[in-house]
């Protein structure tokens, strides 16, 4: 069995998994080897995203880990045979990698669902939008920089316009509408913006108003990203340094109970888009 040379954020998914069955089989990696027919260090190397890992010996692992969940082991053996480069390759040396982590999480994805307090969701923003966010980021990025995090941003949302475009669902609070990143004239086109995208049958967007006052998740900034199951969804947390990327099972309920509320006391897509046309007419 080969090593692989570069780990993809689907196979470092795969090795986290295998090692969390392990886990709940109440087996250690010597007696997980053992029961496997496979030395200790192969399977570590298979949990450290070092080694691939065939369809059968998913099989296998599942079978002797006591997991009888199909299409959990469908996703799992998906993870494991699909590990194409995507276009995110090409910023490789330009960005960090938790930013071609979510990319690549992104392009498989089922369904996005994002929610956002202080800006518009990256998957929605314009171009001068995007360029005025990142130009003022502590510590400043170069011109060359920023460039490269906009086309970054620009090709994640490709995702939305393809033939089987992926189901997006945005809940964007009102405090991300008012500001007016990149001055009024680009604010406007922002607005503009999100209501021609809120007119696409897969997108959704929905306003949290100032009206509601304090609600579950206020302050949060958040992409939900649906796997082929709930066990391998992922939640990426926008944070100053980069996006956090997190799928610990009870953090990913909490994430999901989260948006249920949040989704609960915003606006309905009609509504909210009304809100954002009379937005749109202030400015």
């Amino acid at each position: 069995m080969a090593p692989k040379t570069a780990t993809s954020a689907r196979r470092q998914r795969l090795g986290t998994e295998l090692r969390r069955l392990r886990e709940r089989a109440g087996l250690s990696v010597t007696e997980g080897a053992r029961q496997l027919g496979v030395s200790q260090a192969q399977l570590s190397n298979i949990e450290a995203s070092r080694f691939g890992v065939s369809a059968d010996r998913l099989r296998s692992m599942a079978r002797i880990y006591h997991c009888c969940d199909d299409a959990y082991i469908d996703g799992l053996i998906e993870l494991a045979t699909d590990q194409k480069g995507g276009w995110w390759e090409t910023f490789r040396e330009a960005l960090p990698a938790a930013l071609l982590e979510l990319a690549e999480i992104e392009h498989h994805a089922v369904k996005l669902h994002a929610a956002n307090t202080a800006h518009v969701p990256g998957l929605l923003q314009i171009t001068d939008h995007a360029r005025a966010i990142y130009s003022h980021a502590v510590p400043a990025f170069s011109r060359r920089d920023v460039e490269h995090r906009v086309n970054h941003r620009l090709q994640r949302q490709a995702l939305l316009d393809e033939d089987n475009p992926t189901p997006y669902r945005a809940i964007i609070h009102e405090a991300a509408l008012r500001v007016p990143v990149g001055g009024t004239t680009v604010a406007k086109r922002q607005l503009e913006h999100l209501l021609v995208q809120g007119e696409r049958e897969h997108i959704t967007i929905q306003v949290i108003p100032f009206a509601i006052g304090a609600y579950p998740g206020s302050g949060q900034t958040l992409l939900y990203i649906h796997g082929t199951v709930p066990r391998l969804d992922t939640v990426s947390l926008d944070q100053s340094h980069g996006p956090a990327l997190i799928d610990a099972e009870a953090e990913l309920d909490t994430y999901r109970n989260l948006l249920k509320h949040m989704e609960a006391v915003a606006l309905s897509p009609k509504k909210s888009r009304a809100f954002i046309h009379n937005l749109s007419t202030e400015l």
